[in-house]
């Protein structure tokens, strides 16, 4: 019987075409691999590595960086990550971000389940029109977005009358939407809802709906279709969305700059007063490492969860 493991060409080219052959395949590779490695590289590994160096640093007598080696000696340092570990205003900074993140994501998830399963269960002719109704404000400048949500929070605002017309009864003092949590947690919602509608859409769209049409012959209601079958299956989009929505909020300092007040300062914020007001750079950098690294850890996490897992 005849062997077809191999190519019968493979078998009987010479040596020398097959070597030609493996380092056109490596050169297709690096070609391939070669851009997006440097990409990363440049302009992520790199400027990771220099933030590194900075954080050991002194601070220079006017900002910046004092220079590395003073008098013959090495101008390194441990100040900046002991005053990150003592002082716990910083500790509870973080913790306010992660759950201003954590909020947005929440409302992000419950405001597109809804409107990612409309887009999929939509006839096929509508649903590339209603995708880009979803992606439609990227084409928008972000911080002309963000300063429209200062006129409809506005005090003399529509939403802002309304509102007061409604407590006013009530016996409640006016209140301010602007410049407020309620302000910073609308426009963190607004900026980063379609970054969850997206993946939930594709992982929603490829449901198979025998599935749910098996569940009601086994006698499911419409609630129980949803979370013991359409639920369970959509979970790796729900964890792709949660953490392309967390993490860039976790770090997001334009809305609370814009919309929020002087008790709605985030993280990010104070890694900008540091760059660019204090010019404390040493430890602007112990505040951006220990913001990376939180990213990178809960985009692994993600990752781990949304993976597959294989039943026996």
């Amino acid at each position: 019987m005849r062997d077809t493991s191999s190519p019968p060409d493979a078998a009987r080219a010479p040596p020398g075409v097959v070597a030609w052959q493996a380092r056109d395949r490596g050169l297709a590779r690096w070609l391939v691999t070669g851009p997006p490695l440097a990409y990363l590289l440049l302009f992520f590994a790199i400027p990771v590595l220099i933030m590194v160096v900075a954080s050991f640093r002194f601070p220079g007598e006017f900002g910046g960086l004092a220079p590395l080696v003073a008098d013959g000696e090495l101008g390194l340092t441990l100040e900046a990550y002991e005053r990150f570990a003592t002082d716990t205003i910083y500790w509870e900074l973080f913790a306010k971000s992660v759950v201003y993140a954590a909020v947005t994501t929440l409302c992000c998830l419950l405001l597109a389940y809804p409107l990612a399963m409309l887009i999929a269960r939509s006839p096929r002719k509508y649903r590339d029109l209603l995708m880009l109704l979803v992606i439609l404000p990227f084409w928008s400048n972000f911080l002309i977005r963000v300063y429209a949500w200062m006129i409809i929070l506005g005090p003399q605002s529509f939403a802002s009358r309304a509102v007061n017309a409604l407590l006013a009864p009530l016996g409640v003092e006016p209140v301010s939407l602007l410049f407020s949590s309620f302000a910073v947690l609308v426009g963190l919602v607004y900026v980063h809802l379609p970054f969850m509608v997206l993946p939930l859409y594709a992982n929603l769209e490829k449901h198979d709906p025998a599935l749910l049409d098996a569940a009601q012959d086994l006698g499911a209601n419409a609630w129980q279709r949803f979370w013991r079958v359409t639920f369970p299956l959509s979970l790796p989009g729900v964890w792709a969305g949660a953490a392309l929505v967390f993490i860039p909020a976790l770090g997001i300092f334009a809305i609370p700059d814009i919309l929020g007040g002087t008790e709605d300062t985030l993280i990010g914020n104070l890694i900008k007063q540091q760059f660019l007001e204090t010019r404390d750079w040493p430890f602007g950098s112990v505040l951006s490492i220990v913001l990376t690294v939180v990213a990178l850890a809960l985009a692994g996490l993600a990752a781990w969860v949304a993976r597959p897992r294989r039943t026996a």
